[in-house]
C-alpha cells in the first residue's frame, strides 16, 4: 500500500471522520481544504483545527475564484433555507448546491496526490442521510477514479487512482459513532450554513437538521454550540 493519501477537509463532520478513517489505516495524510467564498467560512477555520488535531503531513488550503459559483446560497446572495421539512429536506436538488463543486475540488485534489505520490484519494461525500447532492453518488465517484485513470501521468503508465468514499452508504448517526470509536473530537467541526456573527450553529439549515438528528441518532450530545438548538 502506497502510504501517501490526500484527504478533502472541509471542516465539517464528515470530513473529519473521513480524515481519521484514512489515518486509522496508516496513512500518511496530505490535507487539502477549499476557500472559494463560502458564507459558512468558519468551516476553513474548522479544518485548521481538524488537521492540526490529526497531525498530517501537511495541509493546503486552496482559494478558489467564487466569481464561478453562481445560484447557490452558499455563495450568493440567496437565503439559505431553515426549518425544511423531512419531506422536503429528502426530495430534489437543495438551492445550498453550488456547481460542479465537488469535480472541481477533486481535479485539484488529484493535482496534489499525482504531485505528493499519492495514488489515494479519500473524500467524505455521503449518499443517505437526504444529501440531494448529485455529486455524492456512488455512480459519480466510480466515473471520477475512472477519469483520474485516463487522465494522469501516473493511471497511463499503470499507478492506479483510488477514490475513496468510506462514509458514502453510512447514515449520519453510525459517521458519528465510527468518528467517536476513532477518537473524532466533533468539537472542533463545524458544519452549518448559516452561522451566526459569532459563529454559532443556526440549528435550523439543511446541514444542523441532518447533523443534529444525526447525533441524536447516534444517543449523544452534540459538543458545537447552537444558537436555536431544536
Amino acid at each position: 500500500m502506497n502510504a501517501n493519501a490526500v484527504v478533502l477537509v472541509s471542516g465539517g463532520l464528515d470530513s473529519a471522520t473521513t480524515l481519521a478513517i484514512a489515518a486509522s489505516q496508516g496513512r500518511q495524510v496530505h490535507a487539502i481544504s477549499f476557500d472559494y467564498g463560502q458564507r459558512h467560512y468558519l468551516e476553513i477555520d474548522a479544518a485548521k483545527r481538524i488537521c492540526r488535531a490529526a497531525k498530517v503531513v501537511e495541509h493546503v488550503v486552496f482559494s478558489v475564484n467564487t466569481a464561478i459559483f453562481k445560484g447557490s446560497a452558499l455563495t450568493n446572495d440567496i437565503p439559505v433555507p431553515h426549518n425544511r421539512s423531512e419531506a422536503q429536506l429528502s426530495h430534489g436538488i437543495p438551492v445550498t448546491y453550488v456547481p460542479a463543486r465537488n469535480t472541481i475540488f477533486l481535479a485539484i485534489a488529484l493535482g496534489l496526490a499525482e504531485s505528493v505520490g499519492a495514488r489515494d484519494l479519500f473524500v467524505g461525500v455521503n449518499a443517505v442521510d437526504y444529501s440531494g447532492y448529485p455529486d455524492c453518488r456512488p455512480e459519480y465517484i466510480a466515473a471520477f477514479q475512472q477519469m483520474a485513470n485516463l487522465a494522469t501521468k501516473a493511471g497511463v503508465e499503470g499507478e492506479q487512482f483510488r477514490i475513496h468514499a468510506p462514509l458514502i452508504h453510512m447514515t449520519k448517526a453510525d459517521i458519528i459513532r465510527e468518528g467517536l470509536r476513532l477518537g473524532v473530537d466533533y468539537s472542533l467541526t463545524h458544519s452549518c450554513y448559516d452561522p451566526a456573527p459569532d459563529g454559532a450553529a443556526c440549528g435550523e439549515c439543511d446541514s444542523c437538521q441532518i447533523r443534529l438528528r444525526g447525533f441524536l441518532e447516534a444517543g449523544c450530545t452534540d459538543p458545537v454550540r447552537y444558537k436555536n438548538h431544536p
